[in-house]
Parts: structure tokens; C-alpha cells; sequence
């Protein structure tokens, strides 16, 4: 028997809710199937089979809450009663299984069918604890003489895996970490919230809503942002009575296509370009060094149900107004509904937050680790302005850049506001 994992759907998943099963016991599996659906921090993901067998025990009920990630959640085999490769979710995160249960898995999944040397013990590092390896990685390097213990795994958890151990007899390997308990204990102890009682606040004066997946996501990326990535915000005012002529003509061409371009496309269009413009704000700070990026993936804040969510406009500068307005449209949607892929809402270079809307006249995000940037974007209001000596109205728009110092400096954002501002206030050249 093979124990099905909890898989892990997203970086920042812990734990999720498996929402329905599309098997039940007896059923037999063939690679591709859907065999159930887990709700994660921040979508609703399908897991398939990957190869045939048949289902002999449900052990996660379906609509149970809080399974961990790699919990056991159903158990399969193969028509003979050998152990089957477990099934894993589409998405490339997931988890590595407990030592016993990878190597009896991948054995199957990994060893020739003719007679192969059966793979190495598991090794164990100096310290004495059980390096998570895969059975055929294990192979590999008894053949080549690779040591594991001075390889860091690339896989799920750490896992090492066949590219690793390739990796290392090219001699492109990386030494293992001396040391995570170091590493660990280096790092800052968050300050423990105080509990309502200690505050003063009474038992039975309130009501506690409990802290769902996505809420515990948004809250530890959010403090993680704060205490790790110097912010600091630059604001700027842009007119948009001409973005607003231009749209309502946009949209007038468009309309036949059931096509609507609204401000926040023009935004994200004007950013995208001005990134493009200046590069060195299309950046994420890393250990290693600066990382610029060769392309503007511009995340979009979209509210949902129970938190926040950041689907992304990939290559944005690439695309025109009536493609963007379509595709931030159909993220928007998908991401209410939870059915975004993690690639659909993961790896964007920066980020726009829009609460014009709501009639917010200013305001500034926390940074969406690791980008270097995030564009807050206010309500659109008549303002009096001063042009050429005269006091007019005008629709002004406050844009606030909050930026992450090791990365973006004063002068660097300074730059690309710079770069938005002629873009917004006449868009006539975005549209070419």
C-alpha cells in the first residue's frame, strides 16, 4: 500500500482543506484522473493520479479542515498489490513523503523493470539525522561515488533528488548548510500577541471568528514584509481628465467586443511601461545580489472572501489595453472563485493596489515580498490646480510608490514615477 499525501500547493501552504473527494474506495485510478479537490490559503486546486491503481482506504473525510501538509489522506495500490507512485497536484510544490513512504514509492516509480540494484540506505549527516533522498538519487550517487552528505536538495522540504546529484558530479553542487539550527536561531522571535484577557477585554464581550488559511497566509507574509524590508513611500498627484476622454472613446471601439478598459488597466499598462523604462525599479532584493527582471509581471490586488490575493498580468508591457482589461477581468473572476493556478498568482515583479473605488483619497501597501515595489492608487477627485497663473479644476489622482530601500532608492523611484506620470496624464501613447 502507498499512502496519498496532503500535498502542498503553494509555498506558503501549512495546511488546507480537502474539500471533495472524486474517488471512493474500490475505485481504480488511471494517471490524469481528478481525485479530489483541496481548498489552500489561496485557491482551489484539483489533485490527479498519476498512474493506475486501485483506492483502498479514504482516511481524510471529505470537507475536513486543517489537514496538514504530507498527512496521509488515502491509500492506494496497484492491481497486483504493489505499491503505486502516490498522486500529486498539478501544481510542481509538492511535498516530499515521510522517509519510508518515498522510498517504497519511488522505488516503484523510479527502479528499471529489469533486475536493478536496489537503491542505497537512507545516509545520515554528520549530526546523525536521515537525509531526505530519493531512492533513485540514493542510486545515482553509489554509482558515481557522489557523497549526500555534501549536497543540499533541491526537491520538496529539502529533498534530494536525481538533478541534484547529476548536479554535483558536474561539480555544480551546493555544500549543504553547516548548520539550520544556526540559521534558526539568528533569526528575530516574533513579539507574542497579547491574549484579550490580559488587555482588559472580558470573556463573552465579543465574538472570535476563527483565523482561516488565508488569513494566517496574509498575516505572516504581511509581518514577515514589515519586519524584514525597509519600506518608504514617495507620493505623486496625476490629472486623468484626459485618460478619462480617452477611455470613454476606448471603450465606445470596444464595446461591440463586450470589451470594458477601466482605469486600473490604464495603470497597470502606464506601470508596466515605466518599468520597462527604468529597469533598475523592476528588481527583487536577494541574498545573492539584485535580481532585475527582464520582464513588468504586474500583480494586481484583488479582494476576495476571508483575505487578498495578487493574480499577475505577465510581460504587461508587452500587451495592449483591450488584452489587459480581458485578462485582469478573468483573474479577477477566478480569484473570487478560488480557481487560480499558484504560476497565476505567484512570481510577479511588482505590484498595484487600487482602492479609488472606495473613495480612498491616499493611502500605502506593505510590499508583496520580494518585489522591490508597490503602487497604491487613490480616488480620482476634482481638485483646484494652478495653470499658467490661473486656479482651474481638474481630476487629480494621488499615486502613492512605497518601495523597498535595498532595492529601489529615493532617486530610482523618484525615476519611474517620473516615467508614469507623462503616461497617465496623456495616454494617447500607450495606446500605440
Amino acid at each position: 500500500m502507498t499512502d496519498i499525501l496532503m500535498p502542498a500547493l503553494s509555498p506558503t501552504m501549512e495546511e488546507g482543506v480537502l474539500a471533495k473527494w472524486h474517488v471512493k474506495v474500490g475505485d481504480v485510478v488511471s494517471a490524469g484522473d481528478v481525485i479530489a479537490e483541496i481548498e489552500t490559503d489561496k485557491a482551489t486546486m484539483e489533485v490527479e493520479a498519476v498512474d493506475e491503481g486501485e483506492v483502498t482506504d479514504i482516511l481524510v473525510a471529505e470537507g475536513t479542515e486543517g489537514v496538514k501538509v504530507s498527512t496521509p489522506i488515502a491509500r492506494l495500490k496497484d492491481e497486483g498489490g504493489a505499491a503505486a507512485p502516490k498522486p500529486v497536484a498539478k501544481s510542481e510544490d509538492a511535498p516530499a513523503a515521510k522517509p519510508q513512504e518515498a522510498a517504497k514509492a519511488a522505488s516503484a516509480a523510479e527502479a528499471p523493470k529489469a533486475a536493478a540494484a536496489p537503491a542505497p540506505a537512507a545516509p545520515k549527516s554528520d549530526s546523525g539525522e536521515r537525509l531526505f533522498s530519493s531512492p533513485l538519487a540514493r542510486r545515482i550517487a553509489a554509482q558515481n561515488g557522489v557523497d549526500l552528505k555534501s549536497i543540499k536538495g533541491t526537491g520538496p522540504h529539502g529533498r534530494i533528488v536525481k538533478r541534484d546529484v547529476e548536479a554535483a558530479g558536474k561539480g555544480s553542487a551546493q555544500p549543504a548548510a553547516a548548520s539550520t539550527a544556526t540559521t534558526a536561531s539568528a533569526a528575530a522571535e516574533p513579539r507574542k500577541a497579547q491574549s484579550l484577557a490580559q488587555m482588559g477585554i472580558p470573556d463573552g464581550s465579543y465574538d472570535l471568528i476563527p483565523l482561516d488559511g488565508m488569513k494566517k497566509a496574509v498575516a505572516r507574509r504581511m509581518v514577515d514584509s514589515v519586519q524584514n524590508v525597509p519600506h518608504f513611500p514617495l507620493f505623486i498627484d496625476v490629472e486623468i481628465d484626459q485618460l478619462m476622454a480617452v477611455r470613454a472613446k476606448v471603450n465606445k471601439m470596444l464595446e461591440p467586443q463586450g470589451i470594458k478598459v477601466s482605469v486600473n488597466d490604464f495603470v497597470i499598462k502606464a506601470a508596466a511601461l515605466a518599468l520597462k523604462a527604468v529597469p533598475e525599479a523592476n528588481a527583487s532584493y536577494t541574498p545573492e545580489g539584485i535580481a532585475m527582471h527582464h520582464n513588468a509581471d504586474v500583480s494586481m490586488a484583488v479582494a476576495i472572501d476571508g483575505g487578498l490575493i495578487t493574480p499577475i498580468i505577465k510581460k504587461a508591457e508587452t500587451k495592449g489595453l483591450a488584452q489587459i482589461a480581458t485578462e485582469s477581468k478573468d483573474l479577477a473572476k477566478r480569484a473570487r472563485d478560488r480557481k487560480l493556478k499558484p504560476e497565476e498568482f505567484q512570481g510577479g515583479t511588482f505590484s498595484v493596489s487600487n482602492l479609488g473605488m472606495f473613495g480612498i483619497k491616499q493611502f500605502t501597501s506593505i510590499i508583496n515580498e520580494p518585489q522591490g515595489c508597490i503602487m497604491s492608487v487613490g480616488a480620482g477627485e476634482q481638485r483646484a490646480v494652478v495653470k499658467d497663473g490661473q486656479i482651474v479644476a481638474a481630476t487629480v489622482m494621488t499615486v502613492t510608490l512605497t518601495c523597498d530601500h535595498r532595492v529601489v532608492d529615493g532617486a530610482t523611484g523618484a525615476r519611474f514615477l517620473q516615467a508614469f506620470k507623462p503616461l497617465i496624464e496623456d495616454p494617447v501613447a500607450m495606446l500605440a
